[in-house]
């Protein structure tokens, strides 16, 4: 467990590159720089957006955030696609792993910041962002409209109560650095535990499943139509 104090949260702005700015945010012990889009119209209007947060993978920690834009939503938004969402891909730094810890406060801090709607908050990441996803959904299920992890895995006895959380997992059954069992054991969990759970397996694939689920528009179709509210 990292220690954290009640000291104020700061969130600071720097540069801006490619549709997303570098910020950084912290709170006691915390300290976390990110990647910001904000969706076209979000500065000239009062209307509320969902939000995304992306959870990079094991290659992608350190102290240069834009490194972060390598995979996933922010290279997508890198390459000029306008999601119509706050996106925020944090950096986790070197030596350290995703975790309810670290991903949790920084989530519920990026919801209080920005004009969010809270009924559709989202949690995708690949590998160890994967893993960082599932640790999400363990603790803070009822924050999440809906999850999507990709090559991820974790600790099926962490899951509690998911109350029809609906979760999308993707896997290349190739995949030699994470197996596919990792995610096949984390989605029958989530099931057991009244998750509203699929899992997408790609033959042949091996570990870069991140690419072809995160261009697949059907799978931002799917996202997007989540409202936690619709769980009751």
């Amino acid at each position: 467990m990292i220690a954290r104090s009640a000291a104020l949260v700061l969130l600071t702005a720097s540069a801006a590159f490619a549709g997303q700015t570098e910020e950084t945010w912290s709170e006691g012990d915390l300290k976390l720089d990110y990647l910001l889009h904000l969706p076209e119209g979000y500065e000239d209007s009062e209307e509320a957006y969902p939000l995304v947060l992306f959870l990079h993978g094991a290659g992608e920690r350190g102290d240069d955030v834009s490194k972060v834009a390598k995979h996933g939503p922010p290279k997508l938004i890198k390459a000029g696609k306008d999601l119509p969402a706050v996106v925020v891909s944090p950096q986790c730094p070197a030596g350290q792993w995703w975790s309810a810890e670290n991903a949790g406060p920084f989530l519920k801090a990026m919801v209080a910041k920005y004009r969010v709607d809270a009924d559709r908050v989202y949690v995708t990441g690949l590998s160890m962002g994967g893993y960082g996803t599932w640790a999400l959904i363990a603790e803070t299920p009822g924050t999440i409209a809906a999850a999507a992890p990709v090559c991820g895995g974790g600790k099926p006895a962490a899951i509690g109560d998911l109350n029809g959380l609906p979760v999308w997992a993707f896997h290349g059954d190739a995949d030699s650095v994470v197996p596919l069992s990792q995610s096949e054991k984390m989605v029958e969990a989530a099931k057991e535990n009244g998750g509203d759970v699929k899992l997408t397996v790609y033959p042949g694939v091996q570990h870069d499943s991140w690419t072809r689920t995160y261009d697949d528009p059907a799978f931002w179709e799917w996202l997007f139509s989540k409202k936690r509210s619709d769980r009751g």
